[in-house]
């Protein structure tokens, strides 16, 4: 098993690849061949370096190696489980495992998620990063605004603040009302939720009376949709709260994996334990620096469910630290420029135009006045067409039609409707509907992995 201890003092790129091979070592001679769905994906990889003479999987010279492996791709992890109702990657036996989740769906059905007692330590670990950087210790009193059911995030956030000595403070089933006033009764510090649902909560205090800035809350930590990196989106959350806002990304499937900074947008891969690949969404190969690109993981520390050469569907511009930055102080962690700037499932292409959910929300949150928006994208004797719903105080929406023509180069037609009328959102929003005849993409062929 692969320690679960961080190193102590920061790496520099070569020691961190290092530090990456080791743990990949482990992991494949922790997983292999008890984990029969890496077993045979990997099978023909083993057959050839044995028949090459360069020794068993277990023995890689670097992490190069594995541009030629098989990707894993969710819908053959949600498959397996649709039909023998546990996962796929399983390297033990079930009643190894002590804790079950499930994806929330969004983009499919859910996928059943298993951890064992090790795995979950793991998770821990990434969430000590996390909060190492966010500056949350004891004696702070973390508020996890998440209804608590299935979908793993927010639980691991909740018990990552227990492991960090702070306070956790669970507010499931409560109403949005009741959540500011625990929030301002505990003396809250530090808030953790979906942007949307931040967003939503600032709508019901301003409602309410509530004066949200004056709460003790100094620090946002926002996770489950790309608002945290949206410019506009961020600012609004900050402000509202009077409060820092630190972005974060992970998936139930992969782990907690990246983690933003308090002073800009962004977000960057945890590197000691999970392996970064990107491929060009033009080419298919390895994509070179800030290029829009897929990103690929691989976990190195979850030896019960692992997944190697995941395809996360998230499209992200790379940045590697140079050597200099790195000795000044930067973390040698590759960094997104601007968080997940949108995902491969999720594009729109209207009229030829490329636009993202992301593009978006940060054109609407740039409008104070604007509560909520819904996007509706339709076609009408072949030719696309874009209607947008807004709950706007100033029930102006000619100037918000204005700014989506500057800025997306398309005509939108926009709306008034009352404040209060379209949906609000404690997870992961949903505001844009494409009721076009929808081609899936296709997936891009195999590539080299970047170069750092």
């Amino acid at each position: 098993m692969p320690t679960h201890a961080p190193p102590s003092t920061p790496l520099s790129r070569i020691d961190l690849e290092r530090l990456k091979l080791q743990r990949m070592r482990s992991l494949l001679a922790t997983i292999l061949p008890a984990n029969t769905f890496y077993a045979a994906k990997l099978a023909r990889v083993s057959h050839d370096r044995v028949a090459a003479g360069t020794g068993p999987i277990e023995a890689l010279s670097s992490l190069k190696e594995i541009a030629d492996w098989p990707f894993t791709y969710k819908d053959e992890l949600v498959e397996a489980a649709s039909t023998t109702g546990r996962p796929a990657n399983l390297t033990w036996p079930p009643d190894r495992y002590v804790r079950f989740h499930q994806t929330s769906g969004t983009h499919g059905r859910p996928l059943a998620v298993f951890d064992t007692a090790d795995d979950w330590a793991w998770w821990m670990e990434c969430w000590q990063s996390i909060f190492n950087r966010a500056g949350v210790t004891v004696g702070d009193r973390v508020l996890v605004a998440s209804s608590f059911g299935p979908y793993l995030g927010f639980w691991s956030a909740f018990e990552g603040a227990i492991t960090a000595g702070a306070m956790a403070i669970p507010t499931g089933g409560m109403s949005s009302v009741a959540r500011l006033e625990l929030a301002r009764s505990v003396g809250a510090t530090v808030l953790v939720a979906t942007p949307s649902y931040c967003l939503h909560l600032a709508e019901v205090a301003q409602e309410h009376t509530i004066d949200i800035a004056s709460l003790p809350v100094r620090l946002v930590i926002v996770a489950g949709e790309p608002g945290g990196s949206i410019p506009s989106v961020r600012a609004r959350i900050g402000v509202a709260w009077a409060a820092a806002v630190l972005d974060h990304a992970g998936a139930s499937e992969v782990g907690p994996w990246g983690i933003g900074d308090v002073s800009g947008c962004g977000v960057d891969v945890i590197e000691p334990w999970f392996h970064p690949e990107f491929l060009s969404v033009e080419t298919g190969q390895a994509a070179v620096a800030g290029e829009l690109s897929e990103l690929v993981l691989t976990t190195l520390g979850r030896c019960g469910a692992p997944v190697i050469r995941y395809r996360t569907g998230d499209l992200v511009r790379p940045r590697w630290p140079t050597d200099d930055a790195i000795a000044a102080g930067a973390s040698p962690w590759v960094h997104l420029v601007g968080g997940i700037v949108g995902r491969n499932d999720e594009m729109l292409v209207v009229r030829g135009v490329n636009i993202f959910p992301g593009a978006i929300d940060d054109i609407m949150r740039s409008f104070p006045e604007v509560v909520e928006y819904r996007l509706t994208v339709s076609s009408c004797e072949s030719l696309d067409t874009m209607s947008l719903e807004i709950e706007d105080h100033l029930a102006a929406p000619d100037r918000v039609a204005c700014e989506l023509q500057v800025r997306l180069g398309l005509r939108v037609a926009v709306a008034s409707v009352p404040v209060g009328t379209l949906p609000r959102f404690e997870g992961k929003g949903k505001r844009i509907q494409d009721r076009r005849m929808r081609v899936l993409p296709r997936r891009l062929p195999p590539a080299t992995p970047t170069k750092p």
